[in-house]
């Protein structure tokens, strides 16, 4: 496994624009192969879980053709779609074995679903009753992938409460709900999830309605879908990460003097509350330009290093030192770098109601605390999450990313932040997601000459 050395900055300056959103990604590739027609993907994401992506759908006979960061899929419908030849690897994507085993679900035939051994660890039982509540046989060890599953094309529509905050396993539902007769129903109480696989279908013609919960005294949102939906091919523009962009944004608002814009970047508000947190403790952190492109927000994040010439670490009325319930689910992606930046801000940072954590591709609770602590901070570690004591000076170190990309760069942003350097193991896992990420951190890195 690759180590990456990385020595304290003094600003982040520059003008970028990223890859291609990796959750938009993954939903228009799926959706386009159940569709009729060529969908052309304009800026589709580099990351290896999207490829894990577009390589299962080869495997079940849709063409797909990729130059670069533009990919052609030949819709299929989901009746054109052919029994694999072998187990179809999902790789390190979650996101992918959920959400494709939502499409299996109504096609007449039997494939298995399997990855590396980081995702054959994780759970898969969420998706595992819904869909056999939908009339699909799913068979697996106490769980775990690899997944069994023989579809039919009898789905089942179903009203369905999801037991956790999960926009995989409400995908997952809506994806297999495609081919059913009658009215898929998501119910979300645990707080609202992103929703672009909502956006994505209607995108793509599907009739999808979605209503709060709060007339009925709950959080989150009701997902209706009504199927047999008929879906016609559509090209897209995918935006720029928002999740991969909220470490170059962490580094630029903690570091004063730092001037960082980042263009044509996705701003769904399911995504925008670490924004809101960095805003609301007074780091100049600014959505422009905001406009809708393939019925998904998109826009300029602007950021300049300190806040209003004020330190970092000075406190600020309405300040967010607490981050539990609704808020997870809109930041479960973000959480370890929010952690950094809770070390670096008045007051610290707790983190509750996070438990999902624990069952990403690390246990990121832990390696959040244990990094943390080997950089001098003073960290609490609960079972459903934990407090960072801030603020606080890090020093460099080393760092174990614990082959999890999400560590590896959240901690890349804390080493910007450290007296000394640190050297990161394991760093080569940021391809996950971000394969460009230390290339384009470096490009707008300013160091002490």
């Amino acid at each position: 496994m690759a180590r990456m050395k990385i020595q304290s900055a003094l600003r982040i300056t520059g003008k970028l624009s990223l890859s291609g959103d990796k959750s938009i990604s993954h939903r228009a590739a799926l959706i386009a192969a159940l569709a009729e027609g060529r969908s052309v993907l304009s800026n589709f994401s580099t990351s290896a879980d999207c490829n894990s992506t577009l390589n299962c759908l080869r495997g079940l006979g849709v063409a797909v053709h990729r130059t670069g960061n533009e990919v052609v899929i030949e819709g299929t419908g989901p009746s054109g779609l052919k029994a694999p030849e072998a187990p179809l690897d999902c790789g390190n994507s979650g996101s992918t074995m959920r959400m494709l085993a939502g499409v299996l679900a109504g096609c007449d035939f039997a494939s298995i679903l399997t990855g590396d051994e980081s995702l054959r660890s994780r759970p898969m039982k969420r998706i595992i009753e819904p869909l056999q509540l939908m009339n699909a046989e799913v068979d697996s060890v106490s769980g775990r992938p690899p997944l069994q599953i023989r579809g039919s094309r009898s789905v089942r529509a179903i009203s369905y409460l999801l037991p956790v905050a999960s926009a995989q396993v409400k995908s997952c539902v809506l994806l297999a709900g495609l081919q059913a007769n009658g009215e898929t129903e998501v119910i979300e109480r645990l707080g609202s999830t992103r929703d672009h696989t909502e956006r994505m279908l209607q995108w793509f013609g599907a009739a999808v309605q979605t209503r709060s919960n709060e007339s009925d005294g709950h959080l989150g949102t009701t997902v209706a879908l009504n199927g047999p939906a008929r879906l016609s091919a559509r090209d897209i523009r995918i935006p720029g990460d928002l999740s991969s962009a909220a470490f170059l944004i962490a580094a630029a608002a903690l570091l004063p003097g730092s001037d960082l814009a980042i263009e044509g970047v996705g701003l769904n508000p399911t995504r925008t509350a670490f924004l809101s947190i960095l805003q609301a403790n007074g780091l100049s952190v600014l959505e422009d330009e905001v406009r809708n492109e393939c019925n998904e927000p998109v826009g300029t994040v602007r950021v300049r290093g300190g806040s209003a010439g004020e330190p970092v670490r000075a406190f600020h009325p309405g300040a967010v030192n607490v981050v539990w319930g609704g808020l997870i689910p809109k930041l479960i992606d973000e959480l370890p770098l929010l952690a950094v930046v809770g070390s670096q801000i008045n007051g610290g940072l707790t983190i509750s109601d996070a438990a999902e954590l624990r069952v990403k591709e690390a246990d990121r609770i832990r390696a959040t605390v244990c990094n943390l602590r080997a950089m001098g901070a003073t960290v609490d570690e609960f079972e459903d999450g934990l407090r960072v004591f801030g603020p606080t000076k890090l020093n460099g170190a080393e760092i174990d990313s614990f082959g999890d990309h999400r560590i590896a760069m959240a901690f890349s942003v804390a080493a910007l932040l450290a007296d000394g350097p640190s050297e990161i193991a394991g760093a080569d896992c940021v391809a996950i997601s971000f394969p460009e990420f230390f290339e384009l951190l470096e490009s707008v890195t300013e160091r002490v000459a």
